[in-house]
């Protein structure tokens, strides 16, 4: 019983040093995004990112020989998965560019309460009392860090940050319903990469930026840090359950703050700090009352 306990600890410490080391991935991914600066178009961008998940992803099931052929009854919402999930990733990017770093990875987490919303159209699942409450303590914490004025000068992108939460939620909907019918999760990611680079070729060809070397080397560090934290949170839950790990993928906000101050000399307002804290609350709560009723269960 003992060595049972034991293993369990050890593959939960697993679980969440996969887990930040996902959240380290993703900061870095959005820090080199911006490093990069805002003369490259952010569907530019995006293609880069996915690009390198294609080829990492393709790698993998070729390895693990798993079929990149997919269920017939799944093409549907594999595709509203990745259109949503590749506009979302277009307007991170731009929250990137034009936003403080943490400003724009804090509206980013907002795709799981945005998921539970998307999940009652979807899903047909009806979320409780306790999941509302969460919702709306997400969306105040949000309306602080958008700061909706029309004094405000950065209203647009701050906007437009919320609206790739709101896409990815959408997205991460979809690949619970997939995930339902019994699709792959490897084929998912790989069709999502595939989907969001062709989607990006007609854009790049009307709007494209020559870059210079330093910027290359930036977008290819950004594919790389982005395959970082795809393996990070794969192998995180490999290793534990979501109900015992995800809180933890609130780091990457800590990580965003800290580069932001420290390479970009960013330092969020008030107003936006008491947003990421009723933000994170939610997350948080929501996180201990879902452990609380799969106990009970």
């Amino acid at each position: 019983m003992e060595r049972k306990a034991l293993i369990t600890t050890d593959q939960k410490a697993k679980g969440i040093a996969f887990i930040i080391l996902a959240a380290f991935g993703f900061s870095m991914m959005s820090t080199f995004v911006k490093l990069a600066g805002d003369s490259i178009p952010p569907f530019q961008k995006a293609f880069f990112r996915n690009a390198f998940a294609f080829i990492f992803i393709g790698c993998i099931m070729l390895k693990n020989k798993v079929s990149f052929k997919p269920r017939k009854d799944c093409v549907k919402d594999l595709i509203f998965r990745s259109l949503f999930g590749s506009i979302g990733i277009v307007c991170n990017f731009y929250a990137v560019d034009k936003l403080l770093l943490s400003d724009a990875n804090m509206l980013n987490k907002l795709s799981p309460f945005f998921a539970i919303v998307f999940s009652i159209f979807l899903l047909r699942e009806k979320p409780t009392l306790v999941q509302i409450a969460g919702v709306l303590t997400a969306l105040a914490g949000s309306a602080l860090v958008i700061k909706p004025s029309l004094q405000n000068p950065q209203l647009f992108a701050s906007l437009i940050g919320l609206a790739g939460g709101m896409c990815a939620g959408c997205a991460y909907t979809f690949v619970r319903k997939l995930g339902q019918q019994g699709e792959n999760s490897s084929l998912i990611i790989f069709f999502f990469s595939a989907f969001s680079c062709l989607m990006c070729v007609p854009f790049i060809v009307f709007d494209h930026s020559p870059m210079t070397i330093i910027q290359v080397v930036y977008m290819i560090l950004a594919g790389v840090f982005a395959c970082v934290g795809q393996y990070g949170i794969t192998k995180a839950y490999f290793y534990a359950p979501a109900k015992e790990i995800s809180v933890y993928d609130y780091s990457q906000i800590l990580f965003a703050a800290a580069i932001g101050f420290f390479v970009f000399d960013q330092i969020p307002d008030l107003l936006s700090v008491v947003g990421y804290v009723l933000i994170c609350v939610a997350g948080i709560g929501m996180f201990y009352y879902k452990k609380k009723q799969k106990t009970i269960i």
